[in-house]
């Protein structure tokens, strides 16, 4: 269900949203068990064709959770400054609400991974490939599709 920002005024347009998944460091991964337990974990990402890739083991919660339920959101915050003689603070946020859906094999879980190295380890892309190519039965590829994408910030 698509909810409007509570504070209009703090929307971020949505090029600022979708500069902020291209350069964020970090996001997090919630997903839910078919028990409904939450589950929240941090994880690098890459924001590659509008969609969110996210690498991982062959196994464990998040996969177990995302087996049972596809639907996720994944956050991000950056640009943050404290700002205390306000009781505030500036940053950006991004929240994708989408379907999640889990690569084990095929061209696609490849451009994932690449997609990770191109943000992470651009200088090294020839001995990235070769490692994903040699470790590819390894890891599982997440790849969410955004169904919406709420960004929002206290920006001045």
């Amino acid at each position: 269900m698509k909810r409007e920002i509570r504070n209009s005024a703090r929307a971020l347009t949505d090029e600022m949203t979708r500069e902020l998944l291209e350069r964020g460091e970090f996001g997090v991964l919630s997903t839910v068990s078919k028990d409904g337990e939450p589950y929240g974990v941090p994880m690098s990402y890459a924001f590659a064709d509008g969609k969110v890739y996210l690498h991982c083991a062959r196994e464990g919660h998040k996969l177990d959770n995302i087996s049972d339920v596809s639907q996720v959101c994944f956050t991000v915050v950056g640009e943050t400054e404290v700002l205390p003689e306000k009781f505030s603070t500036k940053y950006k946020s991004a929240i994708v609400f989408g379907k999640a859906e889990i690569l084990e094999d095929g061209e696609e879980k490849m451009q994932g991974i690449l997609a990770l190295m191109e943000k992470y380890s651009p200088d090294f892309l020839e001995e990235g490939r070769a490692y994903a190519e040699r470790a590819f039965a390894k890891f599982k590829v997440i790849k969410i599709v955004p169904e919406y994408i709420s960004g929002k910030g206290r920006i001045s």
